[in-house]
């Protein structure tokens, strides 16, 4: 892989929380490199690491050792203004719980990312983002009066606005039901296919990995896994073979 074809990568990557013997090593030397235009899951079991490695690709934590690079900038040295900065510009996050906020229509909190930055949104993009996203007959609602498929569509549509190099889902369909599930995840899907979007996904399901193209699995804070991601089912074979 090509520098210019990687748009995030780790570099033995070590993340430890506390100190002395209560001290845990959530990583343990971590290098991975992602492509850009890709869509990648991260699975792996309950304390394996999956979630830190997240936040430290997407800058949220730094790291005990070890470097981050995203989109050529090492971010592992930033400091807080420029971490901020390139958090804005180029990352986007869709998480768990949707971080709606309610006194904001959908559009408004669609564009939330680029009026905080000062920035006006392209209204080609908008509309775009919009209509993929379903939610033309909804960008005057507030999240109370929409069901959790569809705030979930605004949160990915708010990841999308400004065009980042990378967007980082940390279980986006934890909180919904199958058929919201689906459709959030085909939306991940076709921002990659249509798009060329990159995604990484931290997720404890097979079925939604399945709509990745890559898989990494942790285990004990190592990659224990890293390939094709296949079906539900060859996915699940792996997680068993590796114990997570």
């Amino acid at each position: 892989m090509t520098a210019d074809a990687t748009i995030v990568s780790t570099t033995d990557l070590h993340r430890r929380y506390g100190e002395g013997p209560a001290a845990v090593d959530a990583l343990a030397g971590v290098s991975i490199a992602v492509a850009r235009g890709g869509f990648t899951a991260i699975m792996g079991a309950s304390g394996s690491g999956k979630s830190t490695l997240m936040h430290l690709m997407a800058g949220l934590d730094q790291p005990s050792s070890g470097t981050v690079s995203l989109d050529g900038v090492e971010i592992s040295g930033l400091d807080d203004k420029r971490l901020t900065k390139l958090r804005r510009d180029r990352v986007g996050f869709v998480f768990q719980a949707f971080n709606l906020l309610g006194v904001l229509t959908a559009e408004e909190n669609v564009v939330l990312p680029l009026t905080i930055a000062g920035r006006k949104p392209d209204a080609a993009w908008l509309e775009s983002l919009i209509q993929t996203t379903g939610l033309a007959d909804r960008r005057t609602h507030r999240p109370a009066e929409l069901s959790g498929g569809q705030q979930q569509r605004v949160a990915i549509a708010r990841a999308l606005v400004s065009r980042p190099a990378v967007v980082f889902a940390d279980e986006p369909t934890g909180n919904l039901d199958s058929a919201a599930s689906t459709d959030v995840l085909g939306l991940l899907r076709r921002s990659v296919d249509d798009f060329e979007q990159t995604v990484v996904m931290v997720t404890h399901d097979a079925s939604a990995a399945a709509y990745a193209d890559r898989l990494i699995v942790l285990a004990d804070g190592r990659v224990a896994h890293d390939g094709a991601a296949g079906s539900a089912d060859e996915i699940f074979d792996v997680m068993k073979a590796v114990g997570s």
